[in-house]
């Protein structure tokens, strides 16, 4: 038997036993809105994209070692052509492992429960970066509309199975846990939350908390990040609802149901891309334009959260402040477009241009800018020579629940080398503990981040960077996906000896 808590690296096939062993032969059924591979009309041909989603780059690699169906909103406008009549296509194409199952939403569905409540209420309910979260009536009957809707696709996908087992993700399916349960009392059901849990007093801002609540608690297991999420949660169920904390066990016990909430700090695959390009650090700073001998990247979906604006202005300070290293820095941003139909991120995109703007018309030189901005959705390959030869990363998000960019930056570097610059209010944070942190709303502190980066000795920038490679490639996302399944299929034993108790 395998040590699932001990020393051994996890790695892609010993998941593959974990499940055999721990599953047997139950279906393994993995919810989410965003799909693993979206097919798009482009011009006759129809192209295959994966989306900017940390959630698609944590599980795409579990459900090709696990296999299993992946229920997900098809949401490409050629996805109807690529699948069978249920809906369903294998992946990856070249090699399939797994199902993905696509449901269809109306656009009315869509604007509702994913642009509306989920993304315009929720999102920034929970982040608390002061975006005020706009609950409305008939968003709220759209989220319960398409929850039932996909609900009733996972019950189609497990029926006349025996034990399933269900991961559901996020906060777009909070009502998912109890439409499931109620119909699948047999069920192994996780939900794991991807991002911040705040504290009772900001969540009781939704109107309908209850209802969220009662729909999470039909799960065995709830996931968060942190520890502190966990606690929060624990309060805000405490203070919203009739049930008994079990603050020893951490969890919420509700006559005959009792549901564990624990940690399980997400990551990635320990191959950022298995066959990377061969591409130089001169080739790349040709491609980009650029001639200079420090190179600073950021990569991120242009989000209110994310710290874009504060980034940028920080950027600015360090040049006022460091005048010295001007001609010699070039900050590259990538930055892909998100959401893009809710004003308030179109308004937050056209900040972060106007910023950029000014901030080169401000510094930049006859052949030199301090920063580019290249907007897009980039592939993994397109990303990773960034990564592999920047001097530096940002991740400078004002709330995040773990914030996989940082893992991601870490785990390219082969050589040591390179420095993360982290925001202390990201979940990664408690993980990558030499990073270089900051308060990304301190403009100051942020700056000087930046010259301690560059500044730094190589023999500490390498001690630093191979305690944190460790870090990442021993909490890996396959050690992720094998603990949380573990903990899920032992809990029925759990919770006879709870009762005998």
């Amino acid at each position: 038997m395998l040590r699932l808590h001990g020393q051994s690296v996890w790695t892609e096939e010993r998941l593959k036993q974990v499940v055999t062993q721990r599953l047997n032969d139950r279906p393994l059924v993995v919810v989410s809105n965003r799909e693993p591979l979206s097919h798009v009309w482009q011009g006759r041909q129809i192209a295959a994209l994966t989306p900017a989603s940390g959630l698609v780059t944590a599980l795409e690699p579990v459900m090709r070692a696990c296999g299993g169906v992946w229920v997900a909103h098809g949401s490409g406008d050629a996805d109807r052509e690529t699948v069978d009549a249920r809906g369903a296509i294998r992946l990856p194409p070249d090699d399939p492992r797994y199902t993905l199952r696509r449901v269809w939403l109306s656009k009315e569905e869509e604007a509702g429960y994913y642009y509306g409540f989920a993304n315009e209420g929720l999102w920034p309910l929970c982040h608390i970066v002061h975006a005020r979260p706009i609950f409305r009536p008939e968003d709220w009957a759209a989220y319960v509309a398409v929850n039932r809707q996909f609900a009733d696709a996972v019950l189609e996908e497990m029926s006349g199975a025996e034990g399933p087992v269900v991961l559901i993700q996020d906060y777009h399916f909070a009502l998912l846990p109890r439409l499931i349960r109620d119909q699948r009392p047999d069920a192994r059901i996780a939900i794991f939350w991807h991002i911040p849990w705040p504290n009772p007093e900001a969540f009781g801002i939704c109107p309908w908390q209850t209802e969220i609540l009662h729909g999470m608690l039909g799960a065995d297991l709830i996931g968060f990040h942190t520890q502190f999420h966990c606690n929060n949660f624990l309060e805000t169920v405490d203070r919203a609802i009739e049930a008994r904390i079990d603050w020893e066990h951490f969890s919420v016990d509700r006559g005959q149901r009792t549901t564990y909430v624990k940690p399980f700090p997400i990551s990635v695959a320990p191959e950022f891309v298995e066959d990377p390009p061969k591409i130089s650090r001169e080739a790349l700073l040709n491609e980009l334009g650029i001639d200079v001998e420090f190179l600073g990247v950021g990569v991120e979906r242009i989000d209110y959260t994310k710290g874009l604006p504060e980034r940028l202005w920080a950027i600015r300070r360090f040049f006022e402040r460091f005048p010295e290293y001007r001609e010699h820095m070039t900050f590259v941003q990538l930055a892909a477009p998100s959401r893009t139909r809710i004003p308030r991120y179109r308004e937050l995109e056209d900040e972060v241009e106007r910023a950029v703007a000014q901030i080169n018309g401000e510094l930049q030189g006859k052949t030199w800018r301090p920063i580019l901005l290249l907007k897009g959705h980039h592939s993994h390959r397109e990303i990773w020579p960034f990564y592999r030869w920047a001097d530096f990363c940002m991740v400078t998000s004002l709330h995040d629940g773990m914030n996989l960019v940082a893992k991601e930056f870490v785990s390219v570097r082969e050589d040591e080398d390179g420095v993360l610059i982290l925001s202390r209010f990201t979940g990664a944070a408690r993980e990558l503990r030499d990073a270089v942190l900051v308060n990304p709303y301190d403009v100051d502190e942020t700056a000087q981040a930046i010259h301690t980066a560059i500044e730094m000795a190589a023999s500490e920038r390498r001690s630093r960077m191979a305690r944190m490679r460790q870090v990442v490639r021993e909490h890996n996302i396959y050690r992720w996906a094998g603990l949380m399944l573990t903990d899920l299929v032992r809990l029925p034993l759990q919770d006879l000896r709870v009762r005998e108790h």
